[in-house]
């Protein structure tokens, strides 16, 4: 596992050497689960260095004969530093809000929640396929809570596949 994981690393780096900038990107966004598993990706860079990402994505479980499905909404502005002179990979922090409903036969679950968020993480677009990812984590400060179940702080962080263009 070591050697795959350092090889993975200097294949990142390698090709981070020859990567370009992008101004659009639409894909996924794995998160931690909180209130969104999976997302519907969006991010635009409004001027050099500063982006907006949106992401609406849903979780959903089922156990014990009761069930829940969250849908959430979250917007981010993210302002991006280069690393050394690796061109295409960029670190970068910034905040957002989250908005999340969730719809469930438990009383207890369902509701509206809205939460805030500063945010951190690195942006890799390679230069020879027009892809980016990026690994964030956005630890959540639930400031409204009709849904008992996201009362708190969580730390969610997420992975992300785009599309470029």
């Amino acid at each position: 596992m070591k050697k795959f994981t350092l090889a993975l690393v200097a294949l990142l780096v390698a090709g981070a050497s020859q990567a370009q900038d992008y101004k659009n990107s639409i894909g996924i966004r794995l998160g931690s689960g909180y209130y969104d598993v999976i997302s519907a990706s969006f991010k635009t860079f409004i001027k050099q260095p500063a982006a907006l990402e949106f992401n609406l994505g849903f979780d959903s479980d089922k156990f014990a004969g009761k069930s829940f499905t969250n849908l959430a909404l979250s917007g981010a502005y993210q302002h991006h530093f280069p690393i050394g002179n690796i061109d295409g990979f960029k670190w970068f922090v910034g905040g957002g809000a989250v908005l999340s409903n969730t719809f469930s036969n438990i009383d207890e679950v369902k509701g509206f929640s809205a939460g805030i968020f500063p945010t951190g993480g690195v942006d890799y677009k390679l230069k020879s396929a027009p892809f980016a990812f990026s690994a964030d984590i956005r630890p959540t400060i639930h400031v409204v809570n009709g849904a008992g179940h996201y009362n708190g702080f969580y730390a969610n962080g997420g992975v992300t596949a785009r599309y470029t263009f």
